[in-house]
């Protein structure tokens, strides 16, 4: 037991649960933070956002060898793959910023604790492994985070039917890919394989891609994609997927009829559920949804006094600075003070390339609200910096109020997708008008030059197209 009780117990050291107990200690608080793996960083940096952002640039850089160079004058012959060493470098990145945490706690005084967590009370922390102890706090943060969703028609086998942590560290690459789920998660490792060689078809039950995301722009990112060699098969749905010796079957049904295809490996990656098993919430009496989210009011509290709960756990899009956000105001609320999270302007990215990000309202939820709107767009084709690059798919587009010209939505598509955002993020924030972003002046020439243009279009004023 501990000689001292903690003011507060984070339960995950993944980007809401590390954040949030380091804010925790920065405001006075004496902080632990409990997690079953020994290197910090949680999902996010060990098995989900960083490593696949890694060999995302990584295959990004060898396609580019591949098809681009060329056409800028650059000669480097034919480039080889050493896919050894891409894995190793993304192991690089991922230890450094691992490490990294490690270090800020040191220095902000959190003590982690390795071991798996289970609530005995709400103010008491049994937890297991190595060292088992009891840890005592007058408040309980859970921060646990999410894993991928299994479907018990294509049950994870680590081998040929994989989750996404697996496809992250495949040891050679495959001719054929199945990927089930049209995500960001689907399309960013369907990506990946596909630069590096593999034929990858993604099944998704909707008829578009990126549930929640612009409709135009999202066909837009289709069409990029099958463009670089990508096959989809929308509107179906995925019956079954079974190994057979060194392959994998996936039945697949489409307008009443079935196909089979076959692969050397499966992707399931039809999303991610709240990760609770193992902390004893039912027993203690907390609430849940019926997605299994833990349900908190606007200070993260439970319905347990003295325990609190953020990030993938709770409602909200399962996105690692959504928990970031939510860490730092659920601190800072118990400590006294207003923080908070407007979740009306949290960027949502896919990071395929094109690159895919949004903030605010699409156009079918302005319509879906009933809200009178104006919709302002402009191509990267019309953009000289984007020619200057190369870069020329995509395109900016803004959802304006129609009444009084604030802007409720802004969605890119393009090279640096997800930095553009930012300025429509800080826009938002700020109540901004299609109008501010008009008037404002922006570099030349640069990719955010097409953010104002398509602000000045939202007004009938496009000057460049």
């Amino acid at each position: 037991m501990a000689e001292k009780p903690y003011d507060l117990i984070v339960l995950g050291a993944g980007p809401g649960g590390y954040v949030a107990a380091i804010r925790a200690a920065q405001l006075g608080m004496r902080v632990a933070c409990v997690d079953k793996d020994a290197a910090l960083g949680g999902t996010c940096l060990n098995i989900g956002c960083i490593p696949s952002k890694a060999l995302l640039d990584s295959s990004e850089r060898f396609h580019q060898a591949k098809t681009e160079l060329a056409e800028h004058g650059i000669g480097v012959g034919s480039p080889t793959l050493d896919l050894a060493k891409m894995m190793a470098r993304k192991q690089k990145v991922v230890k450094t910023l691992t490490k990294g945490i490690a270090g800020l706690f040191r220095k902000n005084g959190v003590t982690a604790v390795q071991g798996t967590a289970h609530l005995v009370s709400a103010s008491r922390v049994e937890v297991g492994g190595a060292k088992p102890q009891v840890l005592e706090a007058a408040r309980i943060l859970i921060a646990t985070g999410s894993v991928p969703i299994e479907l018990p028609i294509a049950p994870f086998d680590g081998r040929r039917i994989l989750s996404s942590t697996e496809a992250l560290s495949l040891a050679e690459v495959p001719r054929r890919l199945v990927v089930v789920g049209g995500g960001a998660i689907g399309l960013e490792l369907g990506s990946v394989w596909q630069r590096l060689g593999a034929a990858v078809t993604v099944i998704e039950m909707l008829d578009h891609l990126v549930p929640g995301a612009d409709r135009e722009l999202a066909r837009a990112l289709q069409r990029a994609l099958e463009k670089q060699g990508m096959s989809f098969l929308l509107g179906a749905t995925l019956r079954g997927a079974a190994v057979q010796g060194d392959a994998v079957e996936a039945v697949v049904e489409m307008g009443g009829a079935e196909r089979r295809l076959a692969a050397d490996l499966a992707l399931i990656a039809v999303g991610r559920r709240p990760y609770t098993e193992g902390l004893g919430i039912d027993a203690l009496g907390v609430k849940t949804d019926r997605r299994g989210r833990v349900v908190v009011d606007e200070s993260f509290a439970t319905s347990v006094p003295g325990i609190f709960a953020i990030g993938d756990v709770i409602a909200g899009p399962m996105l690692a600075h959504k928990a970031e956000e939510e860490g730092v105001a659920a601190v800072e609320r118990m400590a006294g003070r207003a923080g908070h999270v407007n979740y009306a302007v949290i960027p949502n990215v896919v990071y395929t390339w094109p690159e895919l990000a949004s903030a605010g309202l699409s156009e079918e939820d302005a319509a879906q609200r009933g809200l009178a709107i104006r919709c302002g767009s402009f191509p990267f084709l019309a953009n000289g910096r984007a020619r200057c690059t190369g870069a020329t798919e995509g395109l900016v587009k803004l959802v304006v109020d129609a009444n009084n010209d604030r802007i409720l939505g802004v969605h890119i598509l393009g090279a640096g997708a997800s930095d553009l955002i930012a300025e429509a993020v800080v826009a938002m924030e700020f109540s901004a008008s299609a109008e501010d972003l008009a008037r404002t002046v922006h570099a030349h020439p640069t990719l955010a030059e097409a953010i104002k243009e398509a602000a000045l279009a939202a007004d009938g004023r496009a000057i460049h197209v």
